[in-house]
């Protein structure tokens, strides 16, 4: 890890860079007090990293309503959803999955809805497509993905999922593009249900690709992204989302 990089170094066991103003070439050590500080600090932030339970233990702690995160990871655009927004969301899909038999959901680049919906129900069968190997820790239930390879996933999920929830890294024509490909290969050939979760910007491009439509209920982010989100969807919701917005 990058933190323990760094601790080498200030041990002097890799020589530290130096300021471009100092002349001495000896390596920087800390004092104890400063050291002891340091370690203090890298447990806390490996301990943000890897105290989240899995899902499933998550779900069962069903007296409590805080659903613990990993710390997002901005440099793979990784922006959490608010609470409201998750439960919103992860409320639609439990809806709708109700009212299919051995209903299979997709959740692609979206982590913290993965983990609304196995607190909102355990049983659901979820599928969590995502680049970012943390995410292992939820074993089968856990793909890794990569946008730029869209159909490199394992056959067994082809055309097998009722639900599908996504929310592209980017917003680009190029990664909504490649998203939809692997909606497409994903996605059951009866009827399948899709919300995706992009920015207004991509309105157009989303219909164009996708056929979806905006609904009222707009989502946001804990970070408070400049961008206006969008909850676009592929099924009339009826009152549910606010209903669909109605072309201007």
């Amino acid at each position: 890890m990058e933190g323990e990089d760094e601790l080498r170094k200030l041990n002097g066991e890799v020589p530290a860079p130096r300021d471009r103003d100092v002349e001495d070439d000896d390596p920087l050590v800390l004092s104890s007090q400063a050291l002891a500080a340091l370690h203090e600090f890298l447990a806390d932030q490996n301990k943000t990293v890897s105290s989240t339970p899995p899902a499933s233990s998550v779900a069962g702690e069903e007296d409590s309503d805080k659903v613990e995160l990993v710390t997002e990871d901005w440099r793979l655009s990784q922006f959490w959803y608010e609470p409201e927004t998750a439960d919103t969301v992860a409320e639609e899909v439990v809806t709708l999955s109700s009212r299919l038999s051995g209903c299979r959901v997709a959740c692609i680049a979206c982590p913290t809805l993965y983990v609304y919906l196995k607190k909102r129900d355990p049983s659901l069968q979820v599928q969590l497509l995502e680049y970012d190997m943390r995410f292992e820790r939820y074993g089968s239930e856990f793909t890794f993905y990569d946008y730029n390879e869209p159909e490199d996933l394992p056959l067994q999920l082809k055309h097998s999922f009722h639900i599908i929830v996504a929310d592209p890294p980017y917003l680009s024509r190029e990664c909504l593009e490649r998203v939809s490909q692997t909606i497409s290969f994903l996605a059951s050939p009866v009827d399948p249900l899709l919300l995706l979760l992009t920015g207004e910007v991509q309105r157009d491009r989303a219909a164009e690709l996708l056929g979806v439509r905006p609904c009222v209920f707009k989502p946001h982010h804990s970070s408070k992204l400049g961008n206006e989100f969008r909850l676009f969807i592929s099924y009339d919701p009826g009152t549910r989302l606010g209903g669909l917005e109605e072309d201007s």
